[in-house]
């Protein structure tokens, strides 16, 4: 199953950093791949097992389960339904402390495309825009969190 990462160190502490990951609000502001996320089933709180309503900026739309939910160190979610052209997709967010104050975030992709005879063409063009997906992601996380100390508006 192919897997896509990136990394970034950000100035901010680890617990911080996963709070504002996880906060739905605040993701919709720093997020240029989300267009909308919201809790199914009555939930209002991401915990494993909760479902979430995911639609990126492309328009494509999905519901991920989460797997893992380890604060401050890792999120995990799997597709439930999704695009067509993915048979599997999950995500991670991982949060490591730095000797200097600072967090290393990892963000992870892997998936399965639905056609195994084509996966030779398919695969790495999807990798290759997850990559820069997650680069994007990773980079609005950054700005967000050293611009406004992890809340509010940016230059506030």
């Amino acid at each position: 199953m192919p897997v896509v990462e990136r990394s970034v160190l950000i100035n901010a502490p680890q617990d911080a950093l996963f709070d504002l990951a996880q906060d739905y609000g605040l993701r919709l502001k720093w997020d240029p791949f989300l267009r909308e996320m919201r809790f199914l089933d009555g939930a209002g709180e991401a915990a494993v097992g909760v479902r979430v309503s995911v639609r990126a900026w492309t328009g494509l739309t999905m519901v991920a389960e989460y797997l893992t939910l380890n604060r401050p160190q890792l999120v995990a979610m799997k597709m439930v339904r999704g695009p067509f052209i993915f048979r599997q997709f999950a995500g991670s967010w991982r949060f490591q402390p730095h000797a200097s104050g600072s967090t290393q975030v990892v963000f992870r992709y892997q998936f399965e495309t639905r056609w195994r005879g084509l996966r030779w063409l398919v695969n790495p063009v999807i990798a290759w825009v997850f990559g820069r997906d997650i680069r994007r992601r990773l980079w609005g996380l950054k700005r967000w969190a050293e611009q406004t100390g992890l809340r509010g508006e940016p230059g506030v």
